[in-house]
């Protein structure tokens, strides 16, 4: 009886910090969606511990895990996220990446999210050497909403 209480505690204390981990990398996987002024709708992004602003969105209303990317000119989806979404490949582009020049596809989506904005027909790249699992949500999307840094937080707003 005391080895199977000392298995479930094992079993409890590996969740627990699992789960610890997961918000320190991610720490907006739960947005809330303030609607603060006629026609605004605002999310606050807290940074995580590595400096960066990582979130849960969706991506034709499927889950996904977004990193926020000024310096990306689109949407950078890691090869093996756009097949598990079946975004179709479109035509090839050479595209400079902070590692150098590089083949991407484009693509189009339908829709992307974060809270409750959403863009639709969002402008995309589906990159074959991106191992990442995240998707660098970049100026393809974030030029249409407005977008403020104070702290470690970030203000998304759309104005709809």
């Amino acid at each position: 009886m005391t080895a199977l209480a000392w298995i479930s505690l094992m079993v409890f204390v590996g969740f627990y910090f699992e789960d610890m981990l997961s918000k320190q990398h991610n720490p907006n996987q739960s947005l809330e969606t303030q609607y603060t002024e006629a026609r605004v709708r605002e999310v606050a992004l807290q940074r995580n511990k590595y400096g960066h602003y990582v979130t849960s969105g969706k991506v034709n209303g499927q889950p996904v895990v977004f990193m926020l990317d000024t310096g990306a000119t689109g949407v950078a989806i890691p090869d093996h996220i756009a097949r598990k979404l079946s975004i179709k490949r479109g035509r090839p582009l050479q595209v400079q990446t902070a590692n150098g020049t590089a083949t991407s596809y484009s693509a189009r989506l339908e829709s992307v999210s974060v809270g409750d904005i959403v863009l639709h027909d969002v402008r995309a790249g589906i990159s074959p050497g991106f191992k990442g699992d995240e998707i660098l949500l970049g100026m393809s999307f974030l030029k249409h909403i407005e977008f403020t840094q104070r702290g470690d937080t970030l203000i998304l707003k759309q104005y709809f």
